[in-house]
This record gives structure tokens, C-alpha cells and sequence, in this order.
């Protein structure tokens, strides 16, 4: 399958390792940034400048390191791109986990929208208690 724009565009960001210039240009200013319940510092963001410091600023002090692994992208003809993938996390305390996700991307005019998330929760807490 040729990649869509959409899904050129979302997998652009994820090669990116979600850099300062790409995530500028890719995330539209009404963005919506939805972390599933029970993941660290879960919650509804708005704007990349919120998820940027409320939920990265929050979240990543924990990790040593902490990255999305995209495996899969698949996209529809509505600008939905769906990513499975896992997040390699390292902890200051030692404790490694990798953590499955799927990722649910909504692009509009070249734009990324909104990005839900769903993920193994309950072994990143694991990871984090140290």
C-alpha cells in the first residue's frame, strides 16, 4: 500500500523522534492530545504546547529514556491513521518495560488533529514504582 498523506504525515512525525520542527509543522493549533485513564499523567490535552509541557513536561522526568516504537501504520480515506507500535521505556530506577499502544490519528488540511491513545497501562505503573 503507497502511503497516504495522512499517514506520510504521522509517519514523518514518528521518524522524527517527535523533533521541535517536525511536531511545528505537523500539529495543528487546536490539536487534541488524549491519554487513556490509567497511564501516567493521563488525561485530555489541548494544543501542542499543553501536551508538550503538561503531559512530556510531567512524564518524562521519570525515564532515563522513554520512545514510541511505531510497527504498524494503516489509514483510511478520512484522514485517520492508526499506528500500533510499543514504547521502550528505561526508569530512573533501573526498571525497564516495553508497552504496547495503538495510536488513533486524525488529520485535517495537512494538520494533525487529534491523537488518542490506548495502552498497557498497568505495566508502565509496574515499571514506575521502582
Amino acid at each position: 500500500m503507497s502511503d497516504s498523506p495522512s499517514l506520510a504525515l504521522i509517519r514523518r512525525l514518528y521518524e522524527s523522534g517527535m523533533s521541535p520542527e517536525v511536531t511545528a509543522e505537523v500539529m495543528a493549533p487546536d490539536l487534541v492530545w488524549d491519554i487513556t485513564p490509567g497511564f501516567p499523567n493521563s488525561g485530555v490535552y489541548h494544543g501542542w504546547d499543553d501536551a508538550a509541557k503538561n503531559f512530556f513536561g510531567r512524564t518524562m522526568p521519570n525515564y532515563d529514556s522513554f520512545g514510541a516504537v511505531p510497527e504498524e501504520f494503516y489509514a483510511d480515506d478520512e484522514g485517520h491513521v492508526f499506528v500500533f507500535g510499543h514504547y521502550h521505556a528505561e526508569t530512573k530506577t533501573g526498571n525497564k518495560a516495553d508497552v504496547r499502544f495503538i495510536h488513533l490519528w486524525t488529520v485535517r488540511d495537512g494538520k494533525a488533529v487529534s491523537m488518542r491513545q490506548a495502552a498497557d497501562s498497568h505495566i508502565l505503573q509496574e515499571a514506575l514504582k521502582g
